[in-house]
């Protein structure tokens, strides 16, 4: 019976979650919409404030999307003129990505958007509650990792 009533409030759990995460998505996406941006475009640029001059492909890893998303993506920004391809040092074939002047602003905007939602909601919760929730959530990070297929050896090479 234990573990019945365990499955099923897990079930609960995970389905609260999921809403609360497209919950939350939506209304984010929202307020960034109103400064002219996307949430996967933000995720690019304010991946980029934390290193530039990476490749599509580590891009891509960092956000846990396609390669072929990334490149959609990057034509987008560039065309904007948010970033600029940049031809690597390494491999003349490859393109290291880096923000531009507008792209910079652009996501420090967002970053400002982020954050003033962020306090509107999150920041409501006090610290206790915050601390709790944040050790719930890498408990349960850690676990999902568990449970992930380990890397095959080529992928972790390329």
């Amino acid at each position: 019976m234990a573990d019945r009533q365990n499955a099923d409030r897990s079930s609960r759990v995970w389905f609260r979650l999921i809403r609360l995460e497209a919950r939350m998505q939506a209304a984010v996406g929202e307020r960034l919409r109103e400064i002219g941006i996307s949430i996967p475009q933000c995720d690019v640029l304010t991946t980029l404030t934390e290193r530039e001059g990476v490749s599509q492909q580590e891009l891509a890893t960092r956000l846990y999307v396609t390669k072929g998303n990334i490149s959609g993506l990057i034509d987008r920004l560039a065309e904007a003129g948010l970033v600029e391809r940049r031809s690597a040092a390494a491999d003349r074939r490859q393109h290291a990505i880096y923000l531009s002047e507008a792209g910079r602003r652009m996501a420090e905007n967002a970053i400002a958007v982020q954050r003033r939602w962020i306090a509107s909601t999150l920041g409501r919760m006090s610290e206790p509650d915050l601390e709790t929730l944040e050790a719930k959530l890498v408990a349960l990070r850690d676990i999902v990792r568990e449970a992930e297929p380990p890397e095959p050896a080529d992928a972790a090479k390329g």
